[in-house]
């Protein structure tokens, strides 16, 4: 390699002091070694790196670039090292938590702030997904920790499961909508004629799971909770929430519950993470989750 560690802490050190003298200097090398790395590298490039101006060493146009760049060469490099002690140490270097988007990540972002107090240099990574995503996302190593996916498939060894929730689920339009001036409760006819209002599930691999859709219902399809939400809000269709991302809205007039002639069932939540990781963050994200529902639930 031409470009070495070594050299671009050289550079380093000779812009940020102005010469090769001081720079040796916090280097703590003699200033025949620090002018020897930049004639190798100078030799090595093809161009000048610095030009003499007064006392001053200055880096050409050329060297700028270089140098530029490869500081983020030396932070990348500690960031390596860095995360080669948290392992060491038994802590993750990141670790990756997806969301079914039934929940709100409002209720989740205490327990990360929580985190953080412990300054483990972990980085934390969320993503969103939904219904059979859930699923997909820890079978695929896409995510460490699911919270709020549903139930597990058949021939999911390996994945522990532990029940968050069970959500109520109910059926509600805009405040306007013509369903409002219906007699209850709703049949599955005076449904169906408008667009039912559904969230894409994620899945890529894992089997599709079935929506609240009334046969022969048109649909208007989005990506996630926030997405159906305001579709519904605006009446362009309607809908199943689960009844704790709805009430906010129900609150203040701009959601209408409606009745139905057939019930909806109730759907059961998970917290599911593979049984043999065993890193620190995992573990602490779990133990703090399921000590949140269990508080929760009392």
């Amino acid at each position: 390699m031409k470009l070495t560690l070594d050299a671009l802490e050289v550079l380093d050190a000779i812009d940020k002091k102005g010469s090769f003298a001081a720079a040796a200097a916090v280097l703590f090398r003699v200033p025949s070694a620090v002018t020897y790395v930049v004639q190798k590298l100078e030799d090595d490039m093809g161009f000048v790196i610095f030009r003499r101006e007064g006392r001053r060493s200055v880096l050409t146009p050329a060297g700028k670039v270089l140098l530029e760049q490869g500081r983020e060469l030396l932070k990348a490099a500690e960031c390596v090292v860095e995360s080669a002690y948290q392992v060491n140490c038994g802590w993750e270097s990141n670790i990756n938590i997806a969301i079914d988007t039934v929940w709100d990540i409002a209720e989740f972002l205490p327990i990360i702030k929580q985190f953080y107090q412990l300054n483990t240099g972990v980085q934390v990574n969320l993503t969103e997904e939904v219904m059979g995503g859930s699923l997909d996302a820890i079978i695929e190593n896409r995510a460490d920790i699911v919270i709020g996916g549903p139930p597990p498939i058949v021939n999911m060894s390996g994945i522990k499961f532990e029940e968050l929730a069970i959500i109520t689920w109910v059926f509600v339009v805009s405040e306007n909508h013509p369903l409002t001036e219906y007699k209850l409760p709703l049949s599955e006819n005076d449904t169906k004629s408008f667009h039912s209002v559904i969230i894409k599930d994620s899945s890529i691999k894992s089997p599709i799971m079935a929506h609240r859709v009334f046969e022969k219902q048109a649909i208007l399809k989005v990506a996630t909770m926030e997405q159906k939400i305001c579709a519904l809000i605006q009446g362009l269709g309607v809908g199943f929430l689960p009844e704790h991302r709805a009430q906010r809205y129900i609150n203040s007039g701009e959601l209408v519950t409606l009745p139905l002639e057939k019930a909806v069932p109730k759907t059961t939540q998970y917290c599911s993470w593979k049984i043999n990781n065993k890193g620190k963050a995992t573990r602490w994200f779990i133990n703090k989750i399921l000590e949140t529902k269990r508080l929760n639930r009392n």
